[in-house]
């Protein structure tokens, strides 16, 4: 068992963390405070393949795999949350289900402009009244013709506003099985399109330059073939991309605790009360070591989970275990680092408080960490 990098992965985590660090980081207060989407970034990032990592060149991807996607999320999350939430949710939840699932005139239509950034892909599953009962949508699909009309709300929707988005795929009621559980359908809804409309950005704790919104549909029309794959498979394909997503999330989580391990080694060293530096008392550099430690573990917690998935091994309890892990040594961290900080950890100018409210989200997005808890314990037959 090796847990090093290849040389090609290595090589891309590098060229990610000097992006970050040159491009990034200096953009990440202003766009926290003016809560703007960084269009420019994310062009860059284009421009680099990021959106197109995980995905075949006959598509206009990159060739990568998603251990390759997870590095440079980890290494945006280093600098700005916000940033690598933008990748990961465009490719994890936008592109990721038209390539697993979408039949290929789907994925020629819509991958290769996904894969060089110039349009982002939304995936509108969470309502207003569902929460973590996701499999219990509201929002309908009925077959009217040659056409689905979509009626409904999704709340939370990352990537669904922007002025490059061009795609939601709409989880939706389109019928009952045998069994008297709804048919769920996957049904795809191009951007701008007549019947569809978001709500004003919600005003966040975090993640200020992030696109999240409310999405409303009502009488959507769209051509009956904008089925995503097969009808009736829209629950199994979103437990899949969750499954999938949550590696991705705990890359992004640990990028962030990485953030408040270097931002509070980096004050240690240079801040000094009762005429020492402050990293030279036990209490300050035992704290910073314990960051450390979880970093570390959660890290190799998210390598473990990838390396399981691109093997084609079964990964969903070790994804469970990483996003629940890492979501909550993020949430530590950024406490801890602004109590190394001191009263400074509590203005805005400086990195950690940007971290700490960032960090919350970990613990919900994507599965809640009771949810996690409960696949976890269903995958030990409990």
């Amino acid at each position: 068992m090796d847990f090093r990098l290849s040389d090609e992965h290595e090589a891309l985590r590098k060229t990610v963390e000097e992006f970050a660090r040159e491009v990034v980081a200096p953009q990440a207060e202003e766009a926290d405070r003016t809560e703007e989407f960084p269009y420019d970034v994310i062009r860059q990032m284009g421009e680099m393949g990021l959106f197109g990592l995980p995905f075949p060149e006959e598509y206009g991807g990159m060739g990568g795999d998603f251990l390759a996607l997870c590095l440079a999320i980890e290494e945006l999350a280093r600098a700005d949350s916000s940033v690598a939430i933008t990748l990961e949710a465009a490719v994890g939840l936008g592109s990721m289900p038209v390539y697993r699932f979408g039949t290929e005139e789907q994925k020629q239509r819509w991958l290769p402009a996904l894969c060089r950034g110039e349009h982002l892909a939304a995936f509108g599953l969470t309502e207003p009244g569902g929460g973590s009962d996701a499999g219990n949508p509201r929002t309908t699909a009925t077959l009217d013709g040659d056409e689905w009309v979509v009626n409904g709300t999704k709340a939370f929707i990352t990537n669904a506003g922007t002025d490059i988005t061009s795609l939601v795929t709409v989880l939706s009621r389109t019928g009952q099985r045998a069994d008297g559980r709804p048919e769920l359908t996957s049904i795809l809804v191009p951007v701008p399109h007549d019947g569809f409309r978001t709500s004003k950005k919600y005003s966040k704790v975090g993640w200020h330059a992030s696109d999240t919104r409310e999405l409303v549909f009502e009488d959507c029309r769209v051509p009956a073939g904008n089925v995503l794959g097969e009808r009736g498979r829209g629950y199994a394909q979103f437990l899949s991309t969750l499954d999938e997503g949550r590696i991705a999330i705990s890359a992004l989580a640990v990028g962030l605790a990485q953030a408040c391990v270097d931002e509070s080694v980096r004050y240690a060293k240079e801040r000094e009360a009762f005429g020492q530096k402050i990293g030279s008392y036990q209490a300050v550099a035992f704290r910073i070591a314990d960051m450390q430690m979880r970093t570390h573990v959660a890290r190799l917690a998210y390598y473990d989970a990838a390396a399981r998935m691109t093997a084609g091994m079964p990964f969903k309890s070790e994804a469970a275990i990483a996003k629940l892990y890492s979501s909550t040594i993020a949430v530590d961290n950024a406490r801890d680092a602004t109590q190394v900080f001191g009263g400074y950890g509590f203005m805005n100018e400086y990195p950690v408080a940007r971290h700490w409210r960032d960090s919350k989200i970990l613990e919900i997005g994507e599965g809640t960490s009771e949810v996690q808890r409960m696949l976890i314990a269903r995958e030990l037959g409990l």
